[in-house]
C-alpha cells in the first residue's frame, strides 16, 4: 500500500476505501487487444483514514489472467478481440477447439464493475462469470458461474441495492436453458456464507422471467431501472444476433460485431412488480433508441418516473477501439464528431390508465415534465421523453436517493466542439485541470448530510503529460470547489466503474454506479433541470 503526497485537508469523517475496476494490460507476450473493454481488469484502491490517502492496485487473478500470463499470448477471446488457436497445435487440437467455441464459454476477466451479493465482494463484467475479491487486500478469493446458481448466459454488472441490503440484478438465458428469456432475479443481505465457504448466490432467488420480443434477437441491455415496487426492464431495439454469436468464431469476427441496432424497430418497456414478479399488462412502447446507462427512477402519483441516457446509433463502442484511442486529442475528436451525441431523457408511465379515455389522449398528468405517455387505439401507451440534457453520459447518483425522487446526478460531459448552454434555466460551476483526464466524480454523502448534495467528489486523475503525475482529488459536492488533492509517483490507469465502501458499514448502501473514464469531461446536473455543476478537463 501506498501513501500519498497531500495538500489540502480530507474531512475527518472520510473513512473507508474507493474501490474502481477497468482494463489495465492490452498486450501480453506479441500479441495485443484490438478494443480498451479488452484489457486485463486491473482492480485499484484508495483507503481513507484518518486524514490520510492510501493506493493499492493489483490485477484481478482471473483464469483468464492466468492462462495467457501462462502462454505468453492471448488466449481468450474478448469482447473486441477474437482469438484462434495456436498455429502450432495439430489439426485434431484445432478442430477441437472450434467445435467448443460454437457454444460461447466466455472470457472471465472482469473488467467493469465491482458489485455486492450478500457481503461478499465480486469483480463482475456482462458474462457468466464473476470473481469474488477482497476488498481490502484486492486479492482474488475464487470464481463463481452464475450458471451453477441460476439459469442465465449473461448478466449485468450494474445491479441495484434497496435499503434492506438486497441485491436485485438482470441476465439473459440465450443458450441450454430452455426458451430464450430476460430473468431478473434478487440475493438477499444474509447470503454470505459465514465460514467463507459457500458463494453467496446459493441463496439467489428468481422474480421472474420475460420471454423475448424477437426469439433470435435478445435485446441488448447495460443496466435497468428500479423504483420502491417496480424493475423497469428497457428492451430496446439494439440487439445481440445468437446465430451470429454462435458462428462468431467460425467466421473470424468478435463478439462485438454480433450487436446491431434496428432503427426501425420499437423499444418496449417493461414494468414488473418487486414483491410478486408479475408484469405490468399495459402495453407501454416508444421509438428506436440505444441506452446503455440508467440514471435514476421513483414513483409519484400513480406514476413511474425513469431517467436514462439515450442515443440514436449504437456506435458508441467503436469510439473505444485502441487505434481510435491511440489518436491524439484533435484527431480523436475529428475521427468521433459524428457520432450520436448521448442524451438525458425522462419517460413518464402512468400506473393508472383511464379506460375511457379517448385514443390520442395524454395520461401524464404531472406538471414538472414535457415526457407524454399517448393512450393508442389497442389499449398500448405510446411514450415520447422529457430530453433533461444533451452531452451527458455515465451517471451516477447519491445512492441513499435511489429509487426515490431526487435532484442531482453525476457524470462526464461528452463535448466534440463548444458547447450552447441556456444559462437561464442553468448555472454550471467548473473544476479544471489542464492535460488531464479525471475518472468520473463519486459522490459520497457526509454522515450528517440533511441535504441531497452534501458531501464529496472523489476522482483519480491521469494526465496525458509524462511530467504531471496522477492524483486523486476531493471537492466539495455543493460548491465543486478544491479541498485536497493526494498525489502519487506511479502510474495510475483509467477505469471504469466501482463503489464505495464506508469503514463502518458491511453493506454498501453508499455504493455509487461510476461509469467509464471519458476523454473529454466531468458534470453534476440536477434532474430539475435547475443546476449543472461541470467537473472539466481543459483541451
Amino acid at each position: 500500500m501506498v501513501c500519498f503526497f497531500l495538500l489540502g485537508s480530507i474531512p475527518p469523517w472520510l473513512r473507508g476505501t474507493l474501490l474502481r475496476n477497468g482494463p489495465g494490460l492490452f498486450s501480453v507476450g506479441n500479441t495485443s487487444y484490438k478494443h480498451w473493454f479488452d484489457g486485463m481488469a486491473l482492480i485499484h484502491s484508495f483507503t481513507f483514514k484518518d486524514g490520510d490517502v492510501f493506493y493499492r492496485s493489483k490485477f484481478l487473478n482471473s483464469e483468464t489472467y492466468k492462462k495467457n500470463i501462462a502462454a505468453n499470448r492471448i488466449i481468450v477471446s474478448e469482447f473486441g478481440t477474437m482469438v484462434h488457436p495456436d498455429p502450432c497445435k495439430n489439426i485434431f487440437s484445432k478442430a477441437f477447439s472450434y467445435f467448443m467455441n460454437a457454444i460461447p464459454d466466455f472470457t472471465d476477466n472482469n473488467l467493469i464493475n465491482i458489485i455486492r451479493y450478500g457481503e461478499d465482494y465480486y469483480a463482475s463484467s456482462e458474462v457468466n462469470y464473476i470473481n469474488q475479491i477482497d476488498p481490502l487486500t484486492l486479492e482474488t478469493l475464487g470464481r463463481t458461474n452464475y450458471r451453477n446458481h441460476i439459469a442465465i448466459n449473461l448478466a449485468t454488472a450494474h445491479p441495484h441495492y434497496d435499503e434492506e441490503g438486497t441485491t436485485y440484478n438482470m441476465g439473459t438465458a440465450i443458450m441450454n436453458f430452455g426458451r430464450p428469456k430476460y430473468v431478473i432475479f434478487k440475493v438477499p443481505s444474509n447470503a454470505t456464507d459465514k465460514e467463507k465457504k459457500k458463494p453467496a448466490l446459493r441463496k439467489v432467488e428468481l422474480i421472474c422471467s420475460i420471454p423475448f420480443h424477437s426469439t433470435l434477437y435478445p435485446s441488448y441491455f447495460h443496466s435497468f431501472g428500479m423504483t420502491e415496487n417496480y424493475i423497469i426492464f428497457v428492451e430496446q431495439a439494439f440487439k445481440l444476433d445468437i446465430l451470429k454469436l454462435a458462428t462468431a468464431y467460425f467466421r473470424d469476427v468478435n463478439w462485438g460485431s454480433c450487436l446491431k441496432f434496428d432503427k426501425d424497430d420499437i423499444t418496449l418497456i417493461h414494468l414488473v412488480n418487486k414483491k410478486t414478479g408479475k408484469t405490468v399488462s399495459t402495453k407501454y412502447y416508444a421509438d428506436a433508441f440505444v441506452v446503455f446507462h440508467h440514471i435514476n427512477a421513483y414513483e409519484e402519483d400513480g406514476h413511474v418516473v425513469f431517467d436514462l441516457i439515450t442515443y440514436q446509433d449504437s456506435n458508441l463502442y467503436d469510439m473505444f477501439y485502441i487505434h481510435n484511442m491511440k489518436q491524439d486529442v484533435d484527431k480523436f475528436i475529428e475521427t468521433n464528431n459524428e457520432f450520436s451525441r448521448p442524451t438525458c431523457q425522462r419517460f413518464v408511465l402512468p400506473l393508472n390508465i383511464d379506460k375511457e379515455a379517448p385514443p390520442d389522449t395524454n395520461l401524464v398528468k404531472l406538471q414538472d415534465t414535457t415526457a407524454t405517455a399517448v393512450l393508442k387505439q389497442d389499449g398500448s401507451i405510446y411514450c415520447t421523453p422529457d430530453t433533461i440534457f444533451e452531452g451527458l453520459e455515465l451517471p451516477g447518483i447519491n445512492y441513499k436517493f435511489n429509487s426515490k425522487k431526487y435532484r442531482y446526478f453525476y457524470g462526464t460531459r461528452v463535448d466534440w466542439s463548444p458547447y450552447p448552454m441556456d444559462i437561464a434555466t442553468r448555472t454550471h460551476q467548473v473544476w479544471i485541470e489542464e492535460e488531464c483526464y479525471p475518472s468520473e466524480p463519486v459522490f459520497v454523502a457526509s454522515p450528517d448530510a440533511v441535504e441531497e448534495d452534501e458531501g464529496v467528489i472523489l476522482s483519480s486523475v491521469v494526465s496525458f503529460n509524462p511530467q504531471k503525475p496522477p492524483f486523486l482529488v476531493v471537492l466539495d459536492a455543493k460548491s465543486f470547489k478544491e479541498i485536497a488533492r493526494a498525489t502519487i509517483d506511479t502510474a495510475i490507469h483509467m477505469d471504469l466503474h466501482g463503489l464505495f465502501i464506508h469503514d463502518n458499514e458491511s453493506m454498501s448502501f453508499c455504493k455509487k454506479n461510476i461509469h467509464i473514464s471519458n476523454v473529454i469531461n466531468f458534470s453534476l446536473i440536477s434532474a430539475d433541470c435547475n443546476t449543472l455543476k461541470q467537473f472539466r478537463r481543459m483541451t
